[in-house]
């Protein structure tokens, strides 16, 4: 399994950035793509993920109304676009993966994911 997160890098309050993540080998016909960031102080907070079906997506409180994910299924990437950016989502950005569960909403506990990719450093300056 591979996740290449991309897109990173320094932008100041009110920008916008778009991060990509390439993604292979998913060992399931059915998965749920993420991100999760993680602060400098070492917190990892669930951003926004959306199913391979694109039949839904989920958002963090945080981000609503400034960041949209979306999935491109004949490309296996997945993007975030972000908007209005405030200094507090200065963060690295991982993408993740797991195998989707119907049945389930989509997760935002970051110990439901299995895969992650290498994290691309996201810093906003006020």
């Amino acid at each position: 399994v591979q996740l290449q997160a991309s897109g990173g890098g320094l932008v100041q309050a009110g920008g916008s950035l778009r991060l990509s993540c390439a993604y292979s080998g998913l060992p399931w016909p059915n998965y749920i793509m993420g991100w999760i960031r993680q602060t400098a102080g070492n917190e990892r907070e669930f951003v926004a993920a959306i199913r391979r079906s694109r039949t839904g997506t989920r958002t963090a409180d945080s981000v609503k109304g400034r960041f949209t994910i979306a999935n491109d299924n004949a490309k296996n990437t997945m993007y975030l676009q972000m908007d209005s950016l405030k200094a507090e989502d200065t963060a690295v950005y991982y993408c993740t993966a797991r195998r989707e569960n119907t049945m389930r909403p989509i997760p935002t506990d970051i110990d439901d994911w299995s895969y992650w990719g290498q994290g691309t450093q996201v810093t906003v300056s006020s």
